[in-house]
């Protein structure tokens, strides 16, 4: 019963290795980096410049994991529906890769008003200044959360996915699977 699945896995993973560290090399590296241009203005841009950048890269790893996440649904629907635990941790992957994906988006939309505000210019690139309007300030607020909540999620989606393959561990999935039916057969 050995069935291999290594391109959807690899779609899956890949994509979410990307959005993984693409967001947090963002918030960190990029936004961090931006932070410390002299011109207030020059911080705003850069960070804008650089996350219209990836953009492209980010949709396309979110759509690739999404890709493969089904994919491995699909192929792994068996062991979602009868081996213990496989379940139930789906369902939680789906419910925060819906907050992640939430995060994104919503993180896209205030990177956006932060470019149109760009020449406002700001303490930070998630800090507003003395002079901010209130829809840049509003927008950086956002984005002060959403570029930590999507690293913390798609995180999070890292270490269900690790919990998935030790659960796809044959020995650990026939042995659970035989203690169940000989605990229903007893049980008679």
């Amino acid at each position: 019963m050995s069935e291999r699945n290594t391109f959807i896995r690899s779609l899956h993973d890949v994509g979410m290795a990307a959005w993984f560290g693409g967001s947090l090399m963002g918030a960190i590296g990029l936004n961090g980096g931006a932070a410390v241009a002299k011109d207030p203005a020059e911080r705003l841009r850069v960070s804008s410049a650089g996350w219209a950048k990836w953009t492209p890269v980010q949709l396309a790893a979110i759509a690739v994991h999404g890709v493969g996440g089904i994919g491995l649904m699909i192929a792994n629907r068996g062991r979602i529906e009868k081996q213990p635990g496989v379940g139930a941790n789906t369902a939680v992957k789906l419910v925060i890769t819906g907050v992640a994906g939430a995060a994104s988006v919503i993180g896209g939309l205030a990177g956006a008003a932060i470019a149109k505000h760009a020449d406002e210019g700001a303490a930070g690139v998630t800090e507003p200044g003395d002079d901010s309007s209130k829809e840049l300030a509003t927008a950086q607020r956002v984005e002060k959360v959403t570029q930590w909540l999507i690293p913390l999620s798609t995180g999070v989606l890292i270490v269900l996915g690790a919990q998935q393959g030790e659960q796809q561990r044959p020995a650990a999935g026939y042995l659970q699977a035989f203690g169940q039916r000989a605990k229903s057969v007893v049980g008679r």
